[in-house]
């Protein structure tokens, strides 16, 4: 008697990715951060932090708003309500997955040896 395969995970592709996962959870935390605040926070260069939000504003997951503060050009960045809701589905398949696991090996451990 063998079980039914698991579902194939249900990732969303485009934050699944460590680094962006990084940025939108970041992102997640706050009402809008300072491009540099971002940088800083991840870890990642000014110029993939940059590639990285094109692809998440392309998709409506990130905002970007540009001003100035004094004379000083700033960029501000911050999680849209898909992005927000892109992450919590994201992170939940994740805890399915956990979940699943965990069990499928708590069964494991309670099956006799040999069969």
């Amino acid at each position: 008697m063998s079980a039914d395969p698991p579902p194939a995970p249900a990732f969303d592709e485009l934050i699944h990715q460590p680094t962006r996962l990084t940025v939108v959870a970041f992102l997640s935390g706050c009402a809008e951060a300072e491009f540099r605040a971002v940088r800083e926070g991840c870890g990642v260069s000014e110029s993939a932090l940059s590639k990285l939000v094109s692809t998440l504003e392309a998709a409506s997951y990130v905002k970007v708003r540009r001003g100035y503060v004094g004379k000083r050009p700033r960029t501000w960045l911050r999680l849209t309500p898909e992005g927000r809701h892109a992450l919590a589905a994201h992170l939940a398949e994740l805890q399915r997955i956990a979940a699943s696991a965990t069990a499928l090996g708590a069964a494991l451990e309670q099956t006799p040896a040999g069969g």
